[in-house]
C-alpha cells in the first residue's frame, strides 16, 4: 500500500496528489543536505498548488513523510514524547518550501528543538516556481545561556555543498559530550518560576519575588522567572499552549529540569503541562510541602507534614501516575486486591487509610498537649504568642526576649516546630513566650488543617505579638494575610500588639511612615535595647491580665 501525503490535501486535483505522492520515490545522496533536482521538484509542486510542502528525509536520503500545509504555514505530525533522547538527534531533516519571505519563524524553531531534528531547510519558492534562497537551522551543543540553534542563509541550492553526514556526526558527538558534561557538573533542580496574574491591580513583582524566596528555601536553583498577565487562566495549561512552547524552548536553552507555578494546579493541568513539555512540574503548594518536609524536626511536626502531603496527593492520584510515591515516598507494596478494585481505587484507599491513621495519632498527641496546657493554665502564667509572616523574625525575637538560642535563619520557614520558653519578665513576673510556625499568603488548606492542633495552642494566648518585616516590599499584604489566617482560626478576639521588625535595615523616614500608617511598635529583634517600648506595653498588658485574674 503506497504511503500518502499528510495534512491539508483537500481541494487538490487528482493529478496534483499523484505528483506529490511521487515525492516518496525521490532519494537524496546521503552526503547531500539537499540537491538541486530535489529542490526544483518540491518548489515546482509548491508553486502549482500554492501551498507549503514539508518533506522529512532520513540519513540514507529516503523520503519518509510528506506534509501539505497552507500558503502561510505547515504542521508537522507529533513524533511522540518531546525531548526524547536529549543527547541525540532524531535522524531526520525537514525540508519545506516557503511561498513568501524566506526566514525561519517560531514554528520552525519549535519543531527543530522539540523534535530534535538533524536540521531544518527552508526553501524559498520564486514566482516562476524555481527554488531561491535556502535558510538552514541546526541545534548547537549545550552551553547554559547560549543560543540553542544557529541559522545560515545560502543564496542558492548550489551553495549548499557541505558533507551532510560528516557535519551531523560531528554535531551529534558534540551535543552528546556537552549533555553528559552538564549532567556531571550539575544534578540539582534547575527551575523556571511562573506567576500568572488575572488581577490588573495585583503586585506581580512582589508575588514572583516571594516565589523566588520559597524556591531558595526549598534548595532549588532558579534559572529564570516568567510573569504573564491574562484575562483568565487557561483551563488546560494555565498560561496557554503558545506560552508553554516558549517555556519549553527557554528550559532547553537554560537547561532547566523543573517548572514551578505560583498558582495551585489541578491534577489534569499538571499532567497536561508535563505531557507537553516533558519536564517535571509542581505548584506553590507542593513546594511549600517539600520545604515543610525538610524542616520539620519534632515527631508531631513530621506527622503533620505527612498528613498534609497525603491530603494534597489524594485528589491528584490517577491510574497512570503514582503521585503518592513522588510526593511522599510511598508506603509499601500492594499485597491484595479487592473484587473488581482497580489500581487507582487501591491507591486512593491506601491514602485514605494512611490519612485516618495519622489523624488518630495526631489526635492522641493533641489530647496530651491539652492536658499539659490545662496544668499550665492553673498556674495563671500569662502566655504571649509571637505570630507573623514567614521570615519576619519571630524566632529571633523569641531568642532576644528569652535569652535563648532557638534556631534562626534568613529564609522562609526556617523553623516549623513550635518553641515555648518560660522567662522571668521585669518586675518579677513569669511569662510563657511561644514562637509559632510562620504564615504565608494563600496558606495551603492542607497545611492549615494539618497544623490546626499546633495553631490551636494560640487559643490559650493572652497576648499575640504580630510581627511583620518593614523591609519587605509586601509588608501590607503580609499583615493582611496574617490577619486573615487569625480570623480563620477564630483568634482575632485576642489582644494583638503590632510590631514592625528590622528597623535597623530600613531608613528612618520609611520606618516612621510605616509606624504612622499602622500604629506599630518599631524594633530590631536582634537588638535588645530596641525592645524597650515593646517591654513597656507588655508590662502594662500583663499587669491588666494579672489584675483581672486576681479579681476572678
Amino acid at each position: 500500500m503506497p504511503i500518502k501525503a499528510k495534512g491539508n490535501t483537500k481541494g487538490l486535483k487528482p493529478l496534483q496528489k499523484k505528483i506529490i505522492d511521487k515525492l516518496f520515490e525521490k532519494k537524496l545522496n546521503p552526503k547531500s543536505a539537499i540537491s538541486l533536482e530535489f529542490a526544483k521538484a518540491i518548489a515546482s509542486i509548491s508553486a502549482d498548488i500554492k501551498r507549503q510542502i514539508g518533506v522529512l528525509v532520513d540519513r540514507r536520503g529516503h523520503v519518509v513523510d510528506v506534509f501539505i500545509g497552507t500558503a502561510k504555514g505547515i504542521v508537522i505530525s507529533d513524533f511522540g514524547r518531546y525531548r526524547a533522547g536529549a543527547s541525540r538527534l532524531r535522524g531526520l531533516r525537514l525540508i519545506h518550501t516557503r511561498l513568501f519571505e524566506n526566514c525561519l519563524n517560531t514554528d520552525d524553531s519549535s519543531d527543530l528543538v522539540l523534535l530534535r531534528l538533524d536540521m531544518i531547510l527552508s526553501l524559498e519558492v520564486l514566482q516562476n516556481g524555481s527554488p531561491g534562497q535556502v535558510t538552514i537551522a541546526n541545534l548547537l551543543p549545550f552551553k547554559t545561556g547560549d543560543k540553542i540553534y544557529e541559522e545560515n542563509i545560502y543564496n542558492s541550492v548550489s551553495d549548499v555543498n557541505f558533507d551532510f553526514l560528516h557535519f551531523i556526526e560531528d554535531l551529534e558527538n558534540e551535543i552528546e559530550f556537552s549533555t553528559e558534561s552538564q549532567k556531571t557538573d550539575d544534578s540539582s533542580q534547575r527551575a523556571i518560576l511562573i506567576h500568572v496574574s488575572t488581577d490588573k491591580d495585583e503586585d506581580s513583582e512582589y508575588a514572583i519575588e516571594e516565589l523566588k524566596e520559597l524556591a531558595i528555601s526549598a534548595g532549588i536553583h532558579i534559572i529564570e522567572s516568567v510573569v504573564q498577565h491574562r484575562k483568565e487562566l487557561d483551563p488546560k495549561y494555565v498560561i496557554g499552549k503558545g506560552k508553554i512552547k516558549d517555556i519549553l524552548l527557554l528550559s532547553m536553552e537554560k537547561n532547566a529540569n523543573l517548572i514551578v507555578f505560583d498558582s495551585n494546579l489541578s491534577a489534569s493541568q499538571m499532567r497536561s503541562i508535563e505531557a507537553e513539555t516533558g519536564i517535571e512540574t509542581i505548584d506553590r503548594t507542593q513546594m511549600i510541602l517539600d520545604i515543610f518536609a525538610k524542616r520539620a524536626k519534632s515527631r508531631e511536626g513530621k506527622l503533620q507534614v505527612k498528613l498534609a502531603q497525603l491530603k494534597y496527593s489524594l485528589p491528584r492520584l490517577t491510574s497512570k501516575d503514582d503521585f503518592t510515591s513522588r510526593i511522599t515516598g510511598g508506603s509499601g507494596g500492594i499485597r491484595s486486591r479487592g473484587p473488581g478494585e482497580t489500581k487507582l481505587e487501591i491507591s486512593k484507599r491506601r491514602v485514605r487509610e494512611s490519612i485516618n491513621a495519622l489523624e488518630k495519632e495526631l489526635s492522641s498527641i493533641a489530647d496530651s498537649e491539652k492536658e499539659r496546657r490545662k496544668k499550665r493554665d492553673k498556674s495563671n502564667i500569662p502566655i504571649i504568642s509571637i505570630v507573623g509572616y514567614t521570615n519576619s523574625g519571630k524566632s529571633t525575637l523569641l531568642n532576644t526576649l528569652t535569652s535563648s538560642d532557638t534556631y534562626t535563619e534568613e529564609r522562609m520557614f526556617a523553623t516549623l516546630d513550635t518553641a515555648t520558653k518560660r522567662v522571668r519578665f521585669p518586675k518579677d513576673t513569669d511569662i510563657i513566650v511561644t514562637d509559632t510556625v510562620g504564615f504565608i499568603r494563600d496558606l495551603p488548606e492542607e497545611l492549615l488543617s494539618a497544623f490546626r492542633a499546633t495553631l490551636d495552642e494560640m487559643c490559650d494566648s493572652d497576648i499575640l505579638i504580630h510581627l511583620f518585616d518593614i523591609s519587605s516590599k509586601g509588608w501590607r499584604e503580609q499583615i493582611k494575610s496574617v490577619n486573615n489566617i487569625l480570623g480563620d482560626l477564630a483568634l482575632d478576639n485576642i489582644p494583638v500588639i503590632l510590631v514592625g521588625n528590622k528597623v535597623d535595615i530600613v531608613d528612618i523616614d520609611t520606618a516612621l511612615e510605616i509606624q504612622k500608617e499602622t500604629s506599630c511598635i518599631l524594633i530590631s529583634a536582634k537588638e535588645k535595647q530596641s525592645l524597650r517600648p515593646l517591654f513597656n506595653i507588655l508590662e502594662n498588658k500583663i499587669k491588666e491580665i494579672t489584675l483581672a485574674d486576681s479579681n476572678v
